[in-house]
Order: C-alpha cells, then structure tokens, then sequence
C-alpha cells in the first residue's frame, strides 16, 4: 500500500492541487459565484444611485423655491398640502394612496 503510494504520489498531490483551484475558481472569496453576486449587488447600488440623485436635485430645487427667490405659487402648493387649506367654495379632495 506505502510503495503504491509513493509511486502515484505526484497525481495524487496534483488531484488535490488541482481540486484546492477549482474550489476556491468556483466559492472562493473571489470566485465565480462571489463575482455574480457583487455584480448584482452593483446594479442594484447604482439604480439606487440614481434614485437618490434625483431626490436630491428635487429638494435642491424645491430649496432654491423657498430661499433665493420666494415663489409664492410654491408657498400656496406646500400650505394646501400641509394645512388642507382652501379657499372659500373650494371643496378639498384627499386621495389616500395605499402603495
């Protein structure tokens, strides 16, 4: 049995080689499927990225609305909405999203 295996011992030390890379090419911290997963993981962040931007450019302008040039017709828009505040014969709807 020793003899047998010292006469294949460089196959099985390159079975075991060999099977150690596959392994780690496959689940590794830097394997394939690891590659797949920070891939979606990207596209996810950067669809939230671009969400975000966008938020921000909102507030931005809805900032510039109330700070540098008062925008009365904006006022009027955040006291309706805030308040419920209408004017006299005006009948005031609210509409209940359920998302």
């Amino acid at each position: 049995m020793l003899n047998k295996l010292k006469k294949n011992y460089f196959i099985i030390i390159s079975f075991f080689l060999i099977l150690y890379f596959f392994t780690n090419l496959l689940s590794g911290d830097r394997g394939l499927f690891s590659y797949y997963e920070k891939k979606d993981q990207l596209s996810k962040l950067e669809k939230e990225e671009i969400l975000l931007t966008k938020k921000i450019e909102d507030l931005t302008f809805k900032n510039s609305l109330l700070s540098d040039n008062l925008d009365l017709d904006f006022i009027e828009i955040l006291i309706r909405e805030k308040f419920l505040f209408g004017k006299k014969g005006e009948k005031i709807y609210i509409i209940k999203d359920e998302n």
